[in-house]
């Protein structure tokens, strides 16, 4: 196996801290995620132990208050922690990425006070979550939802299915949409906090992925689940808002997951190219060649100013929707392209799974579907434009 360049990526408006926190990250994904990465890719499972690790490092608490049991930090950090890990395994990343920035970020904005006292500490410290919108007939047409929220016995029943609910094998805490007045369209949607040990909740099927392998990404079954009144996240009818603004958070989230495989996968073509020979010389030498790289480096450096404008945005109190929908379409772009020529670099090796290449190339195209299409980034950033 070739062995991979470590070299650090520029610093990219980093104060000191935040540079430590990075490479702290980095060294952490080095030691404890980059030997099982294979592994985990073919078995399509993550390492159960790794989960637990992350709760130890802080990084599944970044933004929480630390009388909450966070770290006190922002979304700069997550996304920093988010980019360290997916240059190494994007299905580490994913785990980091939707615990902070939807699900972290939906309790932190919308939860009353009981409820963040009841699910905080646990939250950051031994409880994964997951975000469950996403539904067989509704995708990007989120709000077409037919999951429904019925008041009985002093509390609510959940009836319906939710797909493609990432994190969904190993969380035991989900932000559930379904909707409580049909009349009211999706003014009727509402969030609720469902355990996974609930009545009426179960975990259905895995899929079967072609990248991000060892991410669970499940169906979720609600068969009169019962939800309690106290677990209504925000008001009533008001899910929708709820869905909406935690996304654009969370599309800054994936900005940064696809920085970084862009990086990992550029520095694996570098490692490379210096060591294969054609010709009589290493191909490094060839000028074509040596464009290529360079191209590929301006490109997620591009990317990268993108992602980090919209989480300083984000940080500043400063509209960022418009830039966070930006930020996630570019760099899920620069990702197919970079990973597809890291590829190539790689000549027929690139095809092998004995190499990190195609790895990175199946892992960057989700970057182009989950929390949004790049149609649907395309259309929230017309709309900012042409209002």
């Amino acid at each position: 196996m070739q062995e991979l360049s470590t070299a650090p990526h520029p610093l990219t408006l980093l104060s000191e801290e935040e540079t430590m926190f990075r490479d702290a990250v980095r060294d952490f994904a080095e030691a404890e995620v980059r030997p099982h990465v294979s592994e985990m890719d073919e078995a399509g499972k993550f390492h159960a132990d790794i989960i637990p690790k992350f709760f130890e490092m802080g990084l599944m608490g970044i933004e929480v208050p630390e009388a909450l049991g966070g770290s006190a930090g922002g979304i700069f950090l997550a996304v920093l922690a988010i980019e360290a890990l997916a240059r190494v395994d994007a299905s580490a990343a994913i785990y980091v990425d939707v615990h902070n920035t939807l699900v972290n970020n939906a309790i932190l904005r919308w939860a009353n006070d009981e409820q963040k006292e009841r699910y905080f500490p646990r939250l950051t410290s031994d409880m994964l979550g997951a975000f469950a919108l996403s539904e067989p007939a509704s995708g990007s047409d989120a709000f077409a939802l037919e999951t429904r929220a019925d008041q009985k016995n002093g509390g609510w029943e959940l009836t319906g299915r939710k797909f493609w609910i990432t994190n969904g094998g190993e969380a035991e805490f989900f932000i559930v949409f379904a909707n409580t007045d049909f009349s009211k369209g999706y003014k009727g949607i509402t969030a609720f906090i469902v355990e996974r040990g609930f009545p009426g909740f179960s975990v259905g099927k895995k899929e079967n992925k072609l990248g991000i392998r060892a991410s669970s990404t499940t169906e979720l079954i609600l068969e009169g689940c019962q939800v309690p009144a106290e677990n209504v996240l925000g008001p009533v009818g008001q899910g929708y808002k709820i869905a909406i603004e935690t996304l654009n958070e969370g599309r800054i989230g994936i900005g940064a997951q696809m920085i970084g495989v862009a990086q990992g996968a550029l520095e694996a073509a570098i490692a490379y190219i210096r060591e294969r020979k054609q010709f009589g010389k290493p191909i490094a030498d060839f000028q074509g060649v040596q464009f290529q790289i360079a191209q590929m480096a301006t490109d997620i450096e591009a990317a990268r100013l993108l992602v980090y404008n919209a989480a300083r945005l984000k940080e500043a109190g400063e509209p960022f929707a418009q830039q966070a929908a930006m930020a996630k379409l570019f760099s899920s772009q620069v990702a197919d392209r970079v990973t597809s020529q890291s590829l190539e670099l790689f000549g027929g090796y690139g095809y092998s799974k004995e190499y990190p290449a195609e790895k990175f190339y199946r892992d960057a195209k989700i970057g182009t579907i989950y929390e949004g299409t790049s149609n649907m980034q395309l259309q929230t950033i017309a709309k900012a434009i042409l209002r």
